[in-house]
């Protein structure tokens, strides 16, 4: 059985930071391209970051510079570094696992920024 599940979301003042982490288990985790998608009310789901199985990174322009995913295959975790944290950060987090047709999602963890 395929799991990721999301943990560190919360409540964050502006300019502040998160790191979320992605637990996967069920799956050869180190061949898996891996991202954090967000969505937040009343918008549709948007790609945040991804990282590939050779380690190469992609970000939306909105959070460059401020974010940053990584990989622990050994651990079998994904992770994502959130600085600088801005109100239209606000969102629920996404963890993707994608290898060829093969594509699993966490449940989500809330991000909330706010003074």
């Amino acid at each position: 059985q395929v799991q990721l599940v999301e943990s560190g979301g919360g409540l964050v003042q502006p300019g502040g930071s998160l790191r979320l982490s992605c637990a996967a288990s069920g799956i050869r985790f180190s061949i898996y391209t891996l991202g954090w998608y967000r969505q937040a009310p009343g918008k549709q789901r948007e790609l945040v970051a991804t990282i590939t199985s050779g380690g190469s990174t992609n970000y939306v322009d909105s959070v460059k510079g401020r974010f940053t995913i990584s990989r622990d295959n050994a651990k079998t975790s994904v992770y994502l570094q959130m600085n600088s944290l801005k109100p239209e950060d606000t969102a629920v987090y996404y963890c993707n696992a994608y290898w060829t047709g093969y594509n699993y999602w966490g449940q989500g963890t809330q991000v909330t920024v706010s003074s």
